[in-house]
């Protein structure tokens, strides 16, 4: 059984910083790409950062040049470091793995349970 487990959410002011970090839990043959997606209320999950397996990284329009996304393929972690947050930035996150749990399976996304992020003062 894969889970991804996430820590790291919390409370925090606008203009302040938090890194979310995502560990996969569990054998998994290999995996394609992880990322960060987030829900606030009354909206439709968005992606928010993506990091394949060769490195490659995509972000929101909204996140470009705050967040940063990281991943550690050795220990199968994925991190998500938040600066400069704004209330709009308010949300459920989750964290996001696309892989193959078999060598010859097809291939499957798995999601973690999320992590709210408040930003209020």
């Amino acid at each position: 059984q894969v889970q991804l487990v996430e820590s790291g959410g919390g409370l925090v002011q606008p203009g302040g910083s938090l890194r979310l970090s995502c560990a996969v839990s569990g054998s998994i043959f290999s995996i394609r790409a992880m990322g960060w997606y987030r829900q606030a209320p009354g909206k439709q999950r968005e992606l928010v950062a993506t990091v394949t397996s060769g490195g490659s990284t995509n972000y929101a329009d909204s996140v470009q040049g705050r967040f940063t996304i990281s991943r550690d393929v050795a220990k199968n972690t994925v991190d998500l470091q938040m600066n400069s947050l704004k209330p709009e930035d308010t949300a459920v996150y989750y964290c996001n793995v696309e892989g193959r749990r078999f060598r010859f399976s097809s291939s499957q996304v798995y999601w973690g349970q999320g992590t709210q992020v408040t930003v209020s003062s």
